[in-house]
């Protein structure tokens, strides 16, 4: 865990860090949410009232209220986001797997529309100096330098990151409170009355609430990043962040009432600034655009290896382009957003048409979230008046914004439920494959196979497979193995060997275990078993290594060469892994569901990490072998013998 999220106060370098990790995209949300209001229709003051009411109350319930002062409080040893959530709940009932895959896969499809519709937002700013600039070639070319900065990681670029934020809020609310003089009596608009009466009496005034969710976006992403920032930092922060974010919708509010009655097709944002703070204006948006894409790439990335320890996604390779924590780069993920955001920017071409699929698959995350929380409150505070009174707020809230947004549906909201849809596929697919594997996993005695794995260590007449012999065990129980390591052993090729080791990885609910048992069954015997966090990098090969220089240290073990050759000069022994991976057996039969998920595992699995790269074993000393998976065995007819 980091030392901020350590901390029990907030401090400024704190502080800081947070405005530049996760205010990136709710803090760009007043480039796009206003003009998303407005969609158009004449300015009319029941309009502008209502939209910065319904903003504010927004903020106000959904941002503050439930993320900011409830859900932080759901932190996994410091750690936040909706799968470190579903960990800390897990046991309570199995059915919880659904909200959580639902949410990560809204999550992961937010990530794919967040940064081309930021980008978009700010470049089109350049339209009022030059009206006929092309802005999606420029909107690519940003996004394309974005994605390849990725495997260099961000270290020294986000130190720059929270100045840079700092000074983009701080000019919102400047630009705002200079703005709020033209017009003052719109702080009247915070009066929940104007929400009210945009929604209930101005004519399709519900749906604008479509366009209103647009500004809280980005409380799913405050809650992620948590580990990163710690929770008083946030706190202290976000009242800031508020503040600004208020000041700035109010003066663009301020600006559209004194243009009442006319069609404004200029975007308010662009408008509150003066002619001669445009271009400055555009460039610090732009590059407060891509700190919210950032923020949100970087989420993907740790949300993806999140899943995948908790065998929610396939077993895709991770890297680590710097020693700092939390850094962290996903090829495969990171191409995959790249393609997604530049199929958006050229499907949409303008941000107006964006905002339709923005939105959308957020509402699925939210309220997911919600249907979490509200376990965890129970957990917490052993009160179901807290309970249901959280669910009776959040959830009329939440599916307010989801039925509003469904009038977008047909205008792109279709865009973000496919590619969440789509991805919610592969994490089904990957769970239920896991349980069909594990259901068929059969385990045998180690002790029982004692006296055989002795003899054959000492059989002279089997050449030596290996001195020392690794197995990576899936078996729970430390006095257990598959049958298929057995088999491996014994009958494939019979591997002979001066000391077996059986290596198993189990993944826990806390983020950053790092710890291990050894247990001796017989000096040719040996059991490893580590516990690693559900965000701890699985390099089992050094970590392997670690464990038997100590108890070589301590005298347990003696890694010397068997060989007499070798050993008299004192030299190591050679160690050889063994990794067995599965197929799917021709001698099958399955029934249609079952056949297509297993099919479908296993076409993905090509193109995903092979056992010994996930596992971080050195490839030179690693033998995989190849076990068919019989699930359900064809039952053959019976066969009849004719004699010749």
């Amino acid at each position: 865990m980091s030392n901020l999220s350590k901390g029990s106060a907030a401090s400024t370098a704190g502080v800081l860090i947070s405005l530049g990790i996760i205010y990136g995209d709710i803090g760009t949300s007043p480039l796009y949410v206003m003009k998303a209001i407005l969609g158009g229709a004449p300015v009319t003051q029941a309009l502008v009232y209502g939209g910065i009411s319904c903003v504010f109350w927004t903020l106000t319930l959904q941002t503050t209220i439930k993320y900011v002062f409830l859900t932080l409080q759901a932190d996994n040893n410091g750690e936040g986001g909706i799968f470190s959530l579903y960990t800390l709940i897990r046991r309570r009932a199995p059915w919880l797997i659904v909200p959580a895959m639902i949410g990560g896969a809204a999550l992961l499809a937010d990530g794919i529309i967040t940064p081309p519709i930021s980008v978009s937002s700010a470049i089109e700013g350049l339209r009022i100096l030059y009206p006929d600039i092309p802005t999606v070639p420029i909107v690519i070319t940003i996004l394309t330098l974005i994605f390849l900065m990725q495997s260099f990681g961000t270290e020294i670029v986000g130190k720059a990151f929270g100045p840079i934020m700092f000074l983009w809020f701080t000019m919102l609310g400047v630009l705002g409170a200079l703005s709020l003089v033209e017009h003052p009596e719109i702080i009247n608009a915070l009066n929940p009355y104007y929400a009210y009466n945009l929604l209930v009496n101005y004519p399709n005034g519900f749906w604008v609430l479509g366009a209103v969710f647009l500004c809280t976006t980005g409380a799913e992403a405050l809650y992620s990043d948590l580990g990163h920032c710690g929770r008083p930092n946030i706190r202290l922060s976000w009242g800031f962040v508020k503040l600004c974010l208020l000041l700035n919708y109010l003066g663009q509010g301020a600006w559209l009432m004194t243009q009442e009655g006319s069609a404004i097709r200029e975007n308010p944002f662009y408008g509150i600034m003066p002619s001669w703070f445009l271009i400055i204006g555009i460039a610090i948006a732009t590059i407060a655009a891509i700190i919210a894409s950032q923020a949100l790439i970087s989420g993907s990335f740790t949300l993806i290896s999140e899943a995948i320890r908790l065998n929610l996604w396939p077993r895709v390779k991770l890297v680590y382009p710097t020693n700092q924590k939390g850094q962290l780069y996903v090829p495969s993920i990171n191409w995959l957003l790249y393609l997604g955001c530049v199929g958006i920017v050229l499907y949409f071409r303008e941000s107006e048409h964006m905002e339709a699929a923005y939105g959308m698959a957020i509402t699925l995350s939210m309220l997911s979230t919600t249907i979490l929380m509200s376990y965890f409150l129970r957990v917490r505070y052993k009160s179901w008046v807290a309970v249901i009174l959280f669910l009776a707020v959040y959830l009329s809230i939440e599916t307010s914004f989801m039925v509003a947004n469904l009038s977008k549906f047909t205008q792109g909201g279709w865009v973000s439920v496919l590619i969440a849809s789509l991805l919610l596929v592969v994490m089904y697919i990957w769970i239920k494959a896991f349980y069909i594997k594990r259901s068929l996993a059969e385990y045998v005695r180690l002790k029982d196979h004692l006296p055989a794995l002795k003899e054959l260590s000492a059989d002279d007449t089997i050449p030596k497979y290996t001195t020392h012999l690794v197995f990576m065990t899936s078996a729970p129980k430390p006095k257990d193995v598959e049958t298929k390591v057995i088999y491996s052993i014994f009958q494939k090729r019979p591997k002979r060997a001066d000391i077996y080791w059986f290596v198993h990885v189990e993944t826990t609910d806390q983020p950053y275990t790092t710890e291990y048992k050894v247990k001796q069954l017989d000096p040719t015997v040996i059991r490893i078993d580590f516990k690693l966090g559900f965000r701890v990098e699985q390099r089992i090969n050094m970590f392997f290594r670690k464990v038997v220089e100590e108890l070589v240290a301590d005298g347990e073990v003696d890694i010397t060469s068997r060989y007499d050759s070798l050993s008299k000069h004192n030299l190591i022994g050679d160690f050889r892994f063994v990794v067995l991976e599965k197929f799917l057996s021709y001698e099958n039969d399955l029934p249609f569901k079952n056949r297509l998920i297993m099919e479908w595992y296993f076409n993905i699995k090509k193109y995903t990490s092979s056992e010994s790269k996930w596992f971080g074993l050195d490839s030179s000393s690693v033998k995989v072998e190849k076990v068919p998976l019989v699930i359900r065995p064809v039952k053959l007819p019976e066969l009849k013998r004719i004699m010749a």
